[in-house]
């Protein structure tokens, strides 16, 4: 019952990594607010986690004018938890996922971020989810991606340096492959061996918990690799 007392916003929730944090988040005892664009998706999500212990908020975070209605609507929360998803391929020859890339990945998480702050108090945490690509070698195709992530991941540094004097941290992962959907209660590590590029949810999840706990209270400002070692290779 690490988080208990604690209410986490995770806001651009998937089946995948947002689902899963939001389930292990209420196993450590914390409340939690799930927001999505799609109402059905975050109903299932609230019905399994127990309407106790669950609520959700509809909403698009691309814009600030999303982003404070989503914050307003969600109530008070203690800490906040950013998961938008969201890849695609490109080069300089193309770059067709740009915009999409860079509201996804830069301007929707500083705009939550920012609305966000009337709710956060000392204490609190952000947790911001970067990728591997974006704070190591990226691939030839992954221009737009690796850029936005690797912006994120500057984002954690720099918004950490700026609310460190208000008890506010940011911290960030940097997953390698979220490998699929989440699904409770199964034993996701026959799933994955050590250094694969990919894996399940729950490995990338339980990382994102444990920074949300008193247990890490000493990491701020900085992205962690989660991969498995799999960048090694």
């Amino acid at each position: 019952m690490r988080l208990k007392g604690r209410t986490v916003l995770i806001a651009g929730v998937s089946k995948g990594l947002g689902y899963a944090i939001a389930y292990f988040a209420v196993r450590e005892g914390a409340k939690v607010i799930v927001n999505a664009r799609n109402e059905e998706k975050l109903k299932e999500i609230v019905k399994t986690l127990g309407e106790n212990n669950a609520k959700y908020v509809v909403g698009d975070i691309g814009t600030l004018e999303g982003a404070e209605r989503v914050v307003n609507e969600a109530g008070e929360f203690t800490d906040l938890v950013i998961t938008i998803g969201g890849y695609i391929e490109d080069t300089i020859e193309s770059l067709k996922g740009l915009d999409e890339m860079i509201t996804n990945h830069i301007k929707a998480p500083l705009y939550l971020v920012k609305s966000a702050l009337s709710k956060l108090k000392s204490g609190s945490t952000i947790v911001l989810v970067s990728a591997i690509r974006g704070i190591y070698t990226p691939l030839p195709f992954q221009l737009s991606y690796s850029i936005a992530k690797a912006g994120l991941a500057k984002a954690v540094e720099t918004l950490a340096s700026e609310l460190t004097d208000k008890g506010i941290r940011v911290v960030g992962i940097a997953p390698s492959v979220i490998d699929g959907e989440f699904q409770p209660n199964r034993d996701w590590k026959k799933l994955r061996k050590l250094g694969d590029f990919k894996a399940p949810p729950e490995d990338f999840a339980r990382v994102v918990i444990w920074l949300l706990t008193d247990e890490a209270e000493w990491i701020n400002g900085v992205v962690i690799p989660v991969d498995g070692g799999a960048r090694l290779k």
